[in-house]
């Protein structure tokens, strides 16, 4: 062996790459060592073969050797191997003195490692995104002090996200205290008037004589009474923002034509002033009243409805959507305890009487009821008799458990009556929550004490 052959197989060697050799026909003359951990064969059974037959074999696919023969110029490319391993190749033309092509040699990296990381990586990124997705839809839902849980609920989040970066007018229906206001401003937080100014106006606080001036604003001495320094109306403090208008239905009808001319020019022209000024805002409206009734009535404006009615979403009534009244309570609770620093909670006969009380206040009610529970109730345990409707739910049936006879009767041990009591817990908390760990804080157990529990009971 010549010093060349000898330095060609130091190089075939000590090279962590895979090396093949081949003539000008495909056929390998050498090969380094490692081919056996990137290809599944020893040198000993590559040599002599050509790549069209290893191609065809399945060994590696594509061959570099065979792309570099018929481009005639240096080829990189991917390949997998009968290994199942990922490799990149570089296949290099090597020529003579008279430019014919005499060897092809290839260098052959395995990437199959870099290839997992690689698919891990994208898959983490996808999760990540999806985990973002939901991160920044419950921090919505907590700046807006909202707890969802319920379909219909979770319906109208979905219809206010998609709604929300657009700039076309919304109204949100139903009864006073289910949230509208919180729904609006969410319109305005998930849009890009976010950093503009959100007015709020109840239409039904402002007296009929005022409406006028509190909405266009007023010139300096512009009539009897007026500030010296004139006024801003709510439609120009709105300009770039969003202008909320509840309880839309007790609009007088002149302040109803007077809205419908701002929405159709754009323009409002201050009381004693003869200059228009230009305005630009999103205008969402709220109302519990039946605009088309009022319509047939003519209390309302048919044209200002059309105007207005763009996107309508109902919010359901709290009796609607029970799911969401046990997460309500222990979050109303949590924010009030931390409010007033006290650490209340619910007795669990206070907390079945809650969960069941049909709420026509709706989440307002909900509000403050919990709020003067925190702060009226002596012990920090809340019973039921600190519930305001309590007197109303005594029912003969519970006047009959409080005697030991009627108990002892039915056939049941205390440990039977215990048992079937933790039981209907379980079940009311598994129809209303979404997960173990949820349930886990609803109950005040552990998340593996629910577990078992669930499995004790056989509840699925």
């Amino acid at each position: 062996m010549g010093m060349i052959e000898r330095e060609i197989e130091a190089i075939l060697h000590a090279s962590n790459d895979n090396i093949v050799i081949t003539d000008e026909k495909g056929c390998i003359l050498r090969a380094s060592q490692n081919c056996r951990d990137i290809y599944g064969h020893d040198v000993s059974n590559l040599v002599g073969q050509t790549v069209y037959e290893l191609q065809d074999c399945g060994i590696f696919s594509p061959s570099v050797t065979i792309e570099v023969l018929k481009k005639k110029k240096e080829v990189q490319l991917m390949q997998k191997t009968e290994t199942g391993k990922v490799v990149m190749a570089t296949g290099i033309p090597v020529y003579d003195e008279h430019q014919c092509m005499k060897r092809v040699i290839s260098f052959s990296h395995d990437l199959t490692e870099l290839q997992r990381l690689k698919e891990d990586y994208q898959r983490l990124e996808v999760k990540m995104k999806t985990y973002q997705l939901e991160v920044e839809e419950l921090r919505e839902q907590q700046s807006n002090d909202m707890v969802i849980r319920s379909e219909s609920m979770k319906k109208v989040w979905s219809i206010i996200n998609r709604v929300a970066d657009s700039d076309a007018t919304v109204v949100l229906l139903g009864e006073s205290g289910v949230g509208k206001t919180a729904f609006a401003r969410a319109l305005h937080y998930g849009s890009e008037r976010k950093e503009e100014p959100f007015i709020e106006i109840n239409c039904g606080a402002i007296p009929a004589s005022l409406f006028e001036s509190e909405m266009f604003g007023y010139e300096a001495g512009s009539f009897t009474g007026a500030s010296t320094k004139g006024k801003i109306g709510k439609f120009e403090l709105a300009h770039n923002g969003t202008l909320f208008l509840d309880e839309v239905g007790e609009l007088p009808l002149d302040m109803q034509v007077k809205l419908l001319k701002v929405l159709q020019e754009k323009t409002v022209t201050k009381i004693g002033s003869e200059r228009a000024n230009h305005v630009n805002f999103r205008l969402i409206v709220a109302t519990n009243q039946p605009l088309e009734e009022m319509i047939k009535k003519g209390t309302f404006r048919e044209d200002l409805f059309y105007r207005l009615h763009v996107i309508p979403i109902t919010i359901p009534p709290l009796r609607e959507r029970k799911e969401d009244v046990a997460a309500l309570l222990y979050h109303v609770l949590h924010k009030q305890n931390e409010k007033y620093n006290m650490k209340k909670f619910f007795h669990a006969e206070a907390l079945n009487l809650l969960l069941e009380h049909p709420w026509p206040g709706n989440v307002r009610e909900l509000e403050n009821t919990i709020e003067r529970l925190v702060l009226t109730t002596d012990e920090n345990s809340i019973s039921l008799q600190d519930l305001p409707f309590y007197s109303e739910n005594i029912s003969s049936e519970k006047e009959e458990w409080e005697s030991l006879d009627t108990l002892t009767s039915q056939g049941m041990t205390l440990q039977q009556a215990l048992a079937e009591v933790e039981k209907n817990w379980l079940i009311r908390a598994y129809r209303q929550c979404q997960t173990t760990y949820e349930m886990a804080g609803a109950l005040g157990i552990s998340q593996p004490t629910v577990v078992r529990r669930l499995r004790k009971y056989n509840i699925k």
